[in-house]
């Protein structure tokens, strides 16, 4: 069973989601969970302590997922499959925080902002090496720009919070994702002129 303080930060984070950071008050917190904004006071000390804790629940949550994927000898094109899976799996069970997490972010203040933008880093090189090690494997092109293949693989997957169904199976997509990422999108039917 969830604590006052738990509902009230999902609570922001399906507000902070909708409406925006800015575009959420603290009177219409208090509406939703229906107290008396004096009330939330006893819970949070600001909009700006759920803002943070919204974005940090949304990383450990991105972390986690790649902490799931086995990092024994399993083949390398294996793992980077399973956390692509383990991403939109997040943003699906999560789409709120991931919403916040991809977009509201941007309003953090000092000190928080530093670290937030630490930890996407953190989690942008873990997928780097995630892909580099399958490159240096030969699972990938040896000559792969792996910082621009980690961009492209976490901007779609992070932009999936605007478009992925309620009760989507992410493993499916996941997995088509994975082959159009691999086999590319000219395929292997034609030849260059």
């Amino acid at each position: 069973m969830a604590t006052r303080r738990e509902e009230l930060v999902s609570v922001a984070a399906r507000l902070f989601a909708e409406r925006g950071y800015h575009g959420t008050s603290m009177a219409d917190l208090a509406e939703a969970m229906g107290v008396q904004k004096g009330s939330l006071y006893s819970l949070t000390g600001s909009k700006q302590e759920l803002l943070v804790l919204v974005t940090r629940e949304g990383a450990v949550a991105f972390h986690g997922a790649l902490d799931a994927v086995p990092e024994d000898d399993e083949a390398p094109l294996e793992r980077i499959r399973r956390a692509l899976r383990g991403h939109l799996a997040v943003v699906a069970a999560q789409v709120d925080a991931a919403t916040v997490f991809t977009r509201e972010w941007r309003f953090l203040e000092e000190p928080e902002r530093t670290a937030f933008r630490a930890e996407r880093r953190r989690y942008e090189e873990r997928w780097g090496d995630l892909l580099r090690e399958a490159a240096e494997r030969g699972a990938l092109r040896s000559d792969l720009d792996v910082p621009a293949a980690v961009l492209l693989v976490l901007s779609a997957a992070n932009w999936a919070y605007t478009w992925i169904r309620p009760g989507a199976d992410t493993d499916a997509l996941a997995d088509r994702f994975f082959v159009i990422l691999l086999d590319g999108v000219r395929g292997y039917a034609t030849r260059p002129a």
